[in-house]
């Protein structure tokens, strides 16, 4: 194949743009895994072999870069995350981040809640991101969060993104009294009494009322974000699925991409936005290669690591529980996966309990029985209590699985499953076994948007507290680089323009300063990311000495576990502004 493009590329007096050399090359390319140097021009490889051959085709102009033997993939690619825009956290725009990194106890949450309450005019509302009830011993409720202040509404955001903590303040905004029922597919927890104390579950949060937020001045909003993008460069990222939004929200990520957002995006909108989308003639895959519609996202069920999934057996802990079932019936979702597989669209579904998979798997079974399509690639996000038979299914049904790796952060939490359930979930092993098309995701901010972290929690199956969780599932080092890579490509109908470094895709790579196959599995996290290089320019270039990040999510908006801006909010409806990260109180449509 080299020696084929390379006199084809003398005979139309080729010039290489630029020449990488000395390089250990990780192609994720079925037909050449394994290379020194490659050649790009025009933004795209165009040759890859050993030194001499790549030496060959310099001219004059052509930029040479000795990486000296550092290893180079691929650019990650996310392929399910939920960006927000990036402030100091002294700004009036920042959310205080309540993670167990930042917050180890009940009284630091209540005094960081405080805190900012104290710099929030009254009536403002006072947010936090993704505290941990494992870490802090229970949830925080209306009683705790009401010494923070009674003046504020504070709502703030559990460790999965389903489960949310408020205090009385909004409670009684909310008109939420002990007769207050729970509603189809939430809950609320209560007090002894029967008055809910504010720990609001799933489709619960839909009754909130939402409280007034600080504005964020769209210029402000737009330098966030692209401050978020290029902090995910920085991890080695190059491309992004943008999982679930609306026509606002899309308008939002077009001004980004003029502001100098350095990552490749596709947009994912929420199903909400499907009949807008079909009366304005809009089809799948529009844009280009740097920002472009992929899918309809639709949601199915609830949390795994905020333990509200649907499950066909109950909670190991609790013989009396199976999770909340989903609001919508099999026939409703029958129904609106039939229209959309009809008009040509890849579906996309939040699912994590196994009898919720189990519907969606259906509801995709029975539209390509009334319309088969034999490409369509639907996907199921997160996919995460599976079992042999919805495997085969899905296998049957060429289903991509985006199955989560976050033992990492959250592998504690889901060991209350039991032993039998964790031996498939999230499994890569077995699903790659049988063919299965499989990509990566941090699911940001449920996990960080890191994907060594991620590859490592692949190959190991560990929990930061050294513990493993389904290590029968383990993969290994160059299968979770081709998952993170040309997998998040595959499922977006792109493995022909990138995904693996080979000649004619986007040049997007990644240099290491270790190889990961090399080093110890437990440190694949600490390596570090020497330079990103999308469309055969750099973005990003760590200094000599910089040492590995630190491994937590970053405090920003938009998570994902519980995807609420389609399980609640949906879509920002036309004339109003785009919400603060925490509208989560509440707009009225599903």
């Amino acid at each position: 194949m080299l020696r084929a493009i390379f006199l084809l590329s003398t005979a139309t007096g080729f010039a290489a743009d630029l020449i990488v050399i000395n390089a250990n090359v990780l192609t994720v390319a079925k037909s050449k895994p394994y290379a020194q140097a490659f050649a790009i021009e025009n933004g795209r490889f165009t040759a890859v072999g050993t030194n001499a051959e790549m030496r060959r085709l310099a001219t004059a102009p052509t930029k040479i870069i000795d990486l000296k033997g550092k290893t180079v993939t691929p650019g990650f690619n996310d392929a399910h995350l939920h960006p927000g825009p990036r402030f100091p956290d002294e700004s009036p725009y920042s959310t205080p981040w309540l993670g167990p990194d930042k917050v180890k106890n009940m009284d630091q949450l209540i005094a960081v809640l405080k805190k900012k309450a104290d710099a929030t005019p009254k009536g403002k509302l006072v947010a936090g991101d993704r505290y941990d009830d494992e870490k802090l011993g229970r949830h925080p409720n209306r009683h705790d969060l009401d010494k923070a202040s009674t003046e504020h509404p504070i709502s703030i955001s559990q460790a999965s993104g389903h489960v949310i903590a408020v205090n009385s303040y909004v409670l009684q905004a909310s008109g939420i009294t002990k007769d207050t029922q729970d509603p189809p597919g939430g809950a609320f927890d209560r007090d002894p009494d029967g008055t809910p104390n504010g720990v609001i579950r799933e489709a619960a949060r839909r009754l909130l009322t939402r409280g007034s937020e600080v504005r964020i001045p769209d210029d402000q909003r737009i330098a966030g974000l692209v401050r978020c993008f290029r902090e995910y460069a920085e991890r080695g990222i190059s491309s992004v699925g943008i999982a679930g939004g609306g026509f606002e929200n899309f308008k939002q990520y077009e001004a980004i991409r003029a502001a100098g957002n350095p990552v490749r995006i596709g947009f994912m909108f929420s199903d909400s936005n499907f009949s807008r989308l079909q009366a304005q003639g809009h089809k799948y895959g529009e844009g280009d290669d740097r920002l472009r519609v992929t899918s309809i996202k639709a949601f199915h069920g609830n949390s795994l690591s905020g333990r509200t999934c649907w499950l066909s057996e109950p909670y190991s802990d609790r013989p009396d529980y199976f999770g909340i079932p989903p609001a919508r019936s099999q026939e409703q979702l029958d129904q609106m996966f039939q229209q959309m597989h009809d008009a040509g669209w890849q579906i996309a579904t939040h699912s994590n309990g196994d009898r919720e998979i189990d519907m969606v798997l259906t509801a995709i079974e029975r539209a390509q029985a009334r319309n088969p399509r034999p490409d369509a690639r639907h996907r199921i996000e997160h996919a995460s209590v599976m079992n042999q038979s919805l495997l085969d299914r899905a296998r049957k049904a060429s289903v991509i699985l985006v199955f989560h790796s976050y033992m990492w952060e959250h592998g504690d939490k889901l060991a209350s499953y039991g032993e039998k359930r964790l031996a498939m979930m999230h499994p890569h092993r077995t699903a790659m076994d049988m063919g299965i098309h499989l990509a990566g995701h941090s699911d940001s901010t449920v996990s960080a948007a890191d994907p060594l972290l991620r590859i490592q929690d692949m190959v190991t199956r560990k929990g930061s507290n050294g513990k493993e969780y389904g290590a029968n599932q383990r993969v290994g080092v160059e299968e979770a680089i081709e998952v993170w890579t040309l997998g998040g490509a595959y499922a977006t109908f792109e493995e022909k323009i990138k995904g693996s470094i080979t000649p004619g895709k986007l040049a997007d790579f990644v240099v290491l300063r270790a190889d990961p196959r090399k080093i110890a599995p437990d440190s694949i996290k600490d390596i570090v990311i020497d330079s990103t290089w999308i469309g055969g320019q750099s973005v990003f270039t760590a200094s000599a000495n910089t040492a590995a990040k630190a491994h937590h999510p970053p405090p920003l908006g938009f998570f994902g576990d519980g995807d609420e801006e389609d399980n609640i909010v949906r879509d920002i409806p036309n004339g109003h502004d785009i919400p603060n990260r925490h509208d989560i109180l509440n707009h009225s449509h599903e």
